[in-house]
């Protein structure tokens, strides 16, 4: 049994209790997971950057951090350089990663799982973590990214975003007017929430029914669903095109599945669903909806990326 903190301490020990500029760094912390997890797509990876951009202020020596006029700027600066070091490197690796690669889905605060029980520890959920936008963040190049990220999502200026990205500020302006585009392009739903949910009810009651027809009748003739397994889990390499062929692979896919159990759930701040078995969480589905129709299903399958769902 541990003995509970005393009013004031933390797990950074009793001088935090007297150290406002600590306690203002330390709380810098859930901006800088935000950050990350909206340029990497990945929580495991934004909590590296996190992790890695405190190790490189706590190098410097107290004169040099006393020296820094806004910690949380700087600590932000260097959260950026740190993704956009990784976004450069990500390429290859997901060239080598088995199957498709979706972004790490995240559950609604009051549904999330894991050992994870500080609110600093989770993204905030708003329409910037919707799926269908970071799918398209995906296709951008790591500069136009941070640049879109930083300015659009986080309103910094872009002469701060020339200092990451080592650009000039006009340089930056077009990399997010670039980016914007691509957004513009691929917009995701502007449906209300409610009446995703209705839809997405129905393709869950069609696929629990075994009802093939149901399930075409609610995809868009030209709908793709898009599986990541990792390799660690068995699934579908590349994505499925059409409202029969994704509707036949699914029904093909519970009946397959013994006990297989469907949870509407909120995948990113969207209506979602999750598949579990005995329990436990196996798959996580994001749709986009577009004209009453699902358009896009993306399922993660991937163990390493629902920690927070088990």
């Amino acid at each position: 049994m541990t003995t509970p903190p005393a009013p004031g301490d933390n797990e950074l020990g009793p001088s935090a209790r007297v150290d406002p500029a600590l306690s203002a760094i330390i709380s810098e912390r859930q901006q800088l997971l935000n950050l990350g997890y909206r340029l990497l797509g990945s929580l495991a990876e934004a909590e590296d950057v996190v992790q890695e951009t405190y190790a490189r202020w706590y190098a410097m020596s107290a004169r040099q951090r006393q020296a820094i006029e806004s910690p949380g700027a700087w600590l932000t600066t260097v959260a950026g350089r740190i993704c956009l070091d990784l976004l450069g490197s990500a390429r290859a690796r997901r060239e080598r990663y088995v199957g498709a690669w979706i972004p790490e889905p995240l559950p609604d605060r009051a549904e999330w799982g894991g050992t994870t029980a500080d609110p600093a520890d989770r993204v905030t959920l708003d329409e910037s973590v919707d799926m269908a936008l970071l799918v398209v963040l995906e296709s951008m190049t790591p500069a136009e990214r941070v640049a879109f990220v930083l300015h659009d999502v986080f309103r910094y200026p872009f002469a701060e975003i020339a200092e990451i990205v080592g650009r000039t500020p006009a340089a930056c302006r077009q990399l997010a007017s670039s980016a914007r585009r691509r957004v513009r392009v691929a917009r995701p739903s502007t449906h209300p929430a409610a009446h995703r949910a209705d839809i997405i009810r129905a393709f869950k009651m069609a696929w629990e029914a075994g009802d093939i027809d149901a399930l075409i009748d609610v995809l868009a003739p030209d709908a793709t669903a898009t599986a990541d397994g990792g390799g660690l889990v068995r699934g579908i390499r590349r994505p499925l095109n059409g409202a029969d062929q994704i509707a036949r692979f699914f029904i093909d896919r519970a009946s397959a599945a013994a006990g297989l159990a469907l949870l509407e759930r909120t995948v990113n701040g969207q209506p979602g669903l999750a598949a579990q078995i005995d329990g436990v969480t196996v798959t996580v589905m994001a749709f986009d909806v577009t004209d009453d129709r699902i358009r896009r299903v993306w399922a993660v399958l991937n163990p390493a990326k629902l920690g927070p769902w088990l």
